[in-house]
């Protein structure tokens, strides 16, 4: 079995059952979401939003009521996730299964150039989790921007809780990337843009946006 293949049935099978309380339960502790949709800010015209990682469908839904003359695209490594995001989204997002760091947008989608791209609570999943970044940056539209958020290093918290929440969130296979900022600016480079990351909640979460010009 493909690494890809591997980790797709181990997402399929944390999920199997997680996704039906999935949103009820995440919602307390995968903070900064909503803060992320709302810094999306998608230029105006029918821009173009990609969700890498789009789960249950909860923040395209969210996106698209924020912004409803947007087109919405997602794609997940889970099948299990993407049956609740079908049922949510319907038609309003052309959703497929695809792995994160070597998908063909072209060939998914009809378009393999996004205005925002948006990754939330993914990357601390993703094992190549660089090689994820690096090829949704290759996907931006001229002047588009990447926004994820994500755990972070938690420096500022006390350490009984760092320890606790790495404990709980180790259980779904979840790690921190506590070098986030500095590939977000590696990222940017590659593409001659800039990035801009900055921690949530005395570095409970970290929220990053690059920029292409």
């Amino acid at each position: 079995m493909s690494g890809s293949a591997a980790h797709a049935a181990l997402m399929d099978a944390t999920y199997r059952h997680q996704r039906l309380i999935y949103d009820a339960t995440r919602r307390y502790f995968l903070l900064g979401r909503d803060r992320l949709i709302e810094e999306l800010a998608p230029p105006p015209g029918g821009a173009r939003i990609l969700e890498i990682a789009c789960g249950t469908g909860r923040n395209l839904d969210l996106i698209g009521r924020r912004w409803p003359d947007c087109r919405l695209f997602g794609l997940d490594i889970s099948s299990e996730m993407l049956r609740s995001a079908r049922a949510r989204l319907g038609g309003r997002a052309t959703l497929v299964e695809a792995d994160a760091t070597a998908f063909d947008a072209q060939a998914l989608f009809g378009t393999d150039r996004f205005e925002r791209i948006a990754i939330s609570y993914a990357l601390s999943m993703i094992p190549d989790w660089r090689g994820a970044l690096f090829h949704a940056a290759a996907h931006l539209a001229e002047g588009g921007e990447l926004h994820v958020v994500d755990f972070g290093d938690q420096a500022g918290l006390p350490g009984w809780f760092r320890k606790g929440l790495r404990g709980w969130i180790g259980r779904f296979h979840v790690s921190p990337r506590e070098n986030l900022s500095a590939a977000l600016a590696e990222v940017a480079t590659g593409i001659g843009g800039t990035s801009n990351c900055r921690p949530l909640w005395r570095g409970y979460a970290t929220l990053g946006v690059v920029r292409k010009p």
